[in-house]
């Protein structure tokens, strides 16, 4: 049997649309094949719950949601029964028992729904498409009060900030403001020109120290040359040096220290000799009766000469108007000799 291209498109496309709409439905939380439990259950708020989330039990997951909505939004309605949330289990032979905890928890990565089943009084089973009481965790609404409460009172900090800048600017833009910010722009537009004068100023400053730098290295570069030809004459200088140390190295300085204490010994001796009495200078030093008759010689030299201020007559002899003095004829020398011995001695 021959099969046509037509058909074999449009098996391909019925295919494609099957696989696409059991696709959609998987994603939405649908087994592949269908034939899932579903149930419904009510709930105070959402807690953020949304469709394909997980639904759990002792950890492991049994089904997924598949539809969040609000019941009459526009009525009121029981607090307890406000979000009406669609849910399957995909555990085959799984069923919820009547009085099992259905409660929505927050996750890891997101939000989901937790049962707990309860066997206590063997109520039965409930029926499929059953619609059950739900309960949202209290850690869930500790987070929204955590979460909301600060954002509530930053807001409220953020809106009294916001109303303090706009009475600020509000007063900021009257008269005395504007007057106070014409003069503060002004001062601004000095306080740019003397910058200016000062940038002028110290850029002239830099061309003039400029040229005193150049004539500075210019005496810099004459003074290096003047060592380069003064140095042949320090070398010459440092050679005379070295020679002079090099003769002074050759002298017979043993000879010389030798000669020295010999020169000493001697001296040493004489004084000591001296010491003693012995020879003409120790005799002076040590003859006390030489010593005193130089004492009784010198007070007679010095009655003597008191004698002779007194009575000169009795030395000199002198003639007044042909008159004659007794004493001692002296000659002219002679007097001027004894006068100058007197002047002397006083």
């Amino acid at each position: 049997m021959r099969v046509s291209k037509e058909f074999k498109t449009g098996l391909v496309v019925i295919l494609a649309m099957a696989l696409l709409i059991y696709g959609v439905n998987y994603l939405k939380g649908n087994s592949f094949f269908g034939g899932d439990d579903v149930y419904y259950a009510y709930f105070p708020t959402s807690g953020t719950l949304a469709p394909s989330s997980s639904v759990t039990m002792n950890g492991v997951e049994v089904g997924k949601v598949l539809d969040v909505n609000l019941v009459n939004p526009n009525k009121f309605v029981d607090p307890d029964k406000r979000v009406l949330v669609k849910f399957n289990v995909q555990t085959d032979m799984l069923q919820l028992a009547r009085g099992s905890e259905i409660e929505i928890v927050p996750g890891v990565l997101n939000t989901g729904i937790q049962l707990r089943q309860n066997y206590i009084g063997d109520k039965g089973f409930h029926s499929i498409g059953d619609t059950l009481k739900g309960s949202v965790s209290e850690e869930i609404t500790e987070q929204i009060e955590k979460q909301l409460l600060p954002v509530k009172r930053k807001m409220e900090d953020l809106m009294s900030s916001v109303e303090g800048i706009v009475n600020s600017i509000t007063a900021f833009w009257d008269t005395s403001a504007a007057n106070t910010l014409d003069q503060g722009l002004n001062e601004v537009k000095i306080a740019i020109s003397r910058f200016g004068r000062v940038a002028y100023n110290v850029d002239n400053m830099i061309d003039e120290e400029k040229a005193k730098l150049g004539r500075i290295f210019d005496n810099v570069e004459s003074i290096t040359k003047n060592f380069q030809e003064t140095n042949k004459e320090i070398k010459q200088a440092v050679g005379n040096v070295k020679n002079l140390s090099d003769s002074l190295l050759t002298v017979d300085f043993k000879l010389a220290m030798d000669e020295a204490i010999t020169t000493m010994q001697n001296v040493n001796s004489l004084l000591e000799e001296t010491s003693k009495g012995n020879g003409t200078l120790g005799k002076l030093l040590e003859d006390e009766q030489l010593y005193e008759e130089l004492n009784k010689t010198n007070q007679r030299l010095q009655e003597l000469v008191e004698d002779i201020k007194v009575h000169p007559e009795r030395y000199i002899h002198m003639s007044v108007f042909g008159a004659k003095i007794k004493g001692a004829p002296m000659t002219k020398e002679e007097e001027r000799k004894l006068k100058k011995i007197l002047d002397t001695i006083q």
